[in-house]
C-alpha cells in the first residue's frame, strides 16, 4: 500500500512535468501569425492596460517565466523573450496575467503574497518537527509539524486560482488585443493548461501527504488512550 502511495505522489509530478514540456516544445516551433516575440507581447498586453511602469525583462534557464510584484517586472526565459512562438506569446501573456491582477489588487494574489514567509517558513521546518515526532513517538511535535505543514500547503491551494485566473486573463488579451489569431485560440490553450497542471498535481501531493500524516497522527493519539 505504500509502496502504491510514495509512486503515485512521485509519478503525478513527473507526469505533469512531461506534459509542460512536450506541449512547450511542440508549440514552441509553431510560429504566431503575428509574428511577435513573447517580449514584444508582454510589451503591448502591458501597455494596452496602462503598465507602463513594468518592465520586461530577459531571464535565465529554461521556462524560469514569472512576474516579480516587488521590482514590477516581467521575466521571460530566453526562448519566450525571443521567440516569435504560439507558446512564447501564451506565457508571456500570461506573466502579464499576474501583473494586472497585481495591478488591480487580486485577493488571491494578495493572499498568496501574505502567505510566502508563513509558508517558506513552514516548508522548512516542518518536516523537522515532523521526524522528530515519528522517532520520538512524539505526537506534540509531530502535531505541530503537521501545523506548519499545513501552512505549506494552504500557499499551494491559494496558487490554483491565482494561476487559473492569470491564464484567463492572458486569453482574454491575446484575442482581444490580435496577438494571436482565431485558429490559434486552441492551441494557446493547451500551452497554459499543460504550465497549470504543474500547480495542481504539486497541490494534489501536498494534500495527499497532509492527509497522510493526519491519519499517522490520529493513530498515534488512538494507541495511547
Amino acid at each position: 500500500m505504500y509502496l502504491l502511495y510514495f509512486a503515485i505522489i512521485v509519478l503525478i509530478p513527473l507526469w505533469a512535468q512531461m506534459r509542460v514540456k512536450s506541449t512547450f516544445a511542440k508549440y514552441s516551433q509553431v510560429r504566431s501569425a503575428s509574428y511577435r516575440s513573447g517580449a514584444e507581447v508582454a510589451r503591448e498586453i502591458l501597455n494596452a492596460n496602462g503598465l507602463y511602469d513594468v518592465g520586461v525583462e530577459e531571464g535565465r534557464g529554461f521556462l524560469s517565466d514569472h512576474y516579480d510584484p516587488r521590482s514590477k517586472t516581467v521575466r521571460l526565459s530566453p526562448e519566450n523573450f525571443h521567440g516569435h512562438s504560439i507558446a512564447a506569446a501564451a506565457v508571456a501573456a500570461h506573466e502579464c496575467g499576474h501583473a494586472i491582477q497585481d495591478s488591480h489588487g487580486y485577493v488571491f494574489l494578495r493572499f498568496r503574497s501574505a502567505l510566502v514567509p508563513v509558508a517558506n517558513f513552514g516548508s522548512n521546518v516542518s518536516w523537522i518537527l515532523i521526524m522528530i515526532g515519528l522517532l520520538a513517538d512524539a505526537t506534540n511535535m509531530l502535531l505541530l509539524g503537521i501545523i506548519f505543514m499545513a501552512a505549506a500547503v494552504l500557499f499551494q491551494i491559494v496558487t490554483l486560482p491565482v494561476e487559473f485566473n492569470a491564464s484567463s486573463r492572458a486569453m482574454d488579451q491575446v484575442v482581444s488585443l490580435g496577438l494571436i489569431s482565431n485558429r490559434e485560440e486552441r492551441e494557446a490553450r493547451k500551452v497554459l493548461n499543460a504550465a497549470a497542471l504543474t500547480y495542481v498535481a504539486a497541490a494534489a501531493v501536498a494534500v495527499l501527504e497532509l492527509l497522510r500524516l493526519v491519519l499517522i497522527y490520529t493513530g498515534m493519539n488512538r494507541s495511547d488512550d
